[in-house]
């Protein structure tokens, strides 16, 4: 199997992730936390009955950010990602500080502290598959740090803290 063939593969496998962290458990818990991504799409959708078609935005986002990765094999990456996982860290603390009170509220102490832990561990990996990519560009650290970063939006980003609808 070629390189472009295994890497759609490993892009529509950003569906599963998707599904899992929104719909696996049908309220927030540490392995669905219902992710902003997945979740605000998912409510404007149940009104039309298409609520599943939530998790296809991580995948399409993915592939749209960076056609380049997947069309010509790019080795380096692009600025704007860095911009990017720069600007979702800084939203990150942000959305903490804004969501504390209701994730304590609705989730309790545990959970909260919990999702923001894995959430902290995401952001470190993300950082570490992009300071990589960037130091040493290759097809696959470039990929790698793209899809990391997809996966985390699509399953763990900016999780759902407060009460349900």
């Amino acid at each position: 199997m070629n390189q472009r063939a295994l890497a759609i593969i490993l892009g529509l496998l950003l569906v599963l992730l998707a599904w899992f962290g929104l719909f696996s458990a049908g309220v927030p818990t540490l392995y669905c936390p219902m992710p902003t991504m997945t979740v605000i799409p998912a409510f404007v959708l149940s009104s039309v009955r298409l609520q599943t078609a939530a998790v296809l935005i991580p995948t399409l986002f993915f592939f749209l950010w960076n056609p380049g990765l997947i069309v010509r094999q790019q080795p380096k990456m692009p600025k704007r990602t860095v911009g990017l996982v720069g600007l979702l860290s800084i939203l990150t603390i942000v959305d903490f500080v804004l969501e504390w009170k209701y994730g304590m509220q609705y989730q309790g102490t545990d959970h909260t502290i919990a999702v923001y832990t894995i959430n902290v561990l995401w952001l470190a990996v993300i950082w570490c598959a992009v300071i990589h990519a960037w130091r040493r560009p290759s097809f696959w650290a470039n990929f790698l740090s793209h899809w990391v970063l997809f996966a985390w939006l699509g399953y763990y980003a900016f999780p759902y803290l407060g009460e349900l609808p």
